[in-house]
């Protein structure tokens, strides 16, 4: 924990004597379709992933679907902002899970009733902590903390301008 808390001190110090270079254009997600509903998405940096829609859809069901990854970079984001925050404040948040499920209405997604969204209408963030040694208190205010810190979270609740560029290849 202290090589967590030295960093983000050091990165901290860093971005408020340099606030510049706070801000950046994140890492491409590029994704293509390789077979069916299948498709393959690659970053810059040789990240990688798959996914895949359930059958019912007409998914093969090889892979997690794009909306598991969602609730997974959720869980993830969350769960790592808990143990920066423990690091920086010094507690002892013992092993953290972090679960986030969501409840969808797939008439939304098929276009069936343009007044039903089509991404998840409630999502739900559950942290546990077991074997903890800091306060029940400080542990939950850690959990909020690190939520309301979470980009991905942040991401999902805020309303963004997002650009949509459309290219037609011979």
């Amino acid at each position: 924990m202290e090589r967590i808390a030295d960093a983000l001190k050091e990165a901290g110090a860093y971005l408020t004597a340099h606030p510049d270079e706070a801000s950046y254009t994140d890492s491409v997600a590029r994704a293509t379709i390789e077979d069916g509903l299948r498709a393959r998405v690659v970053g810059t940096n040789g990240e990688e992933l798959t996914t895949d829609m359930p059958a019912s859809v007409g998914g093969a069901a090889t892979a997690p679907s794009p909306g598991w990854f969602l609730r997974a970079a959720e869980a993830a984001c969350v769960a790592t902002l808990v143990a920066m925050r423990a690091a920086q404040l010094g507690l002892d948040p013992g092993r953290v899970t972090v679960e986030v499920d969501s409840q969808s209405d797939d008439r939304g997604i098929l276009g069936l009733d343009d007044g039903v969204a089509a991404g998840p209408l409630t999502t739900r963030v559950a942290v546990e902590f077991a074997t903890a040694s800091a306060d029940p208190a400080d542990l939950r205010a850690l959990a909020e903390w690190a939520i309301d810190h979470c980009p991905v979270v942040d991401a999902v609740r805020r309303s963004i301008p997002m650009s949509v560029d459309v290219t037609v290849s011979p």
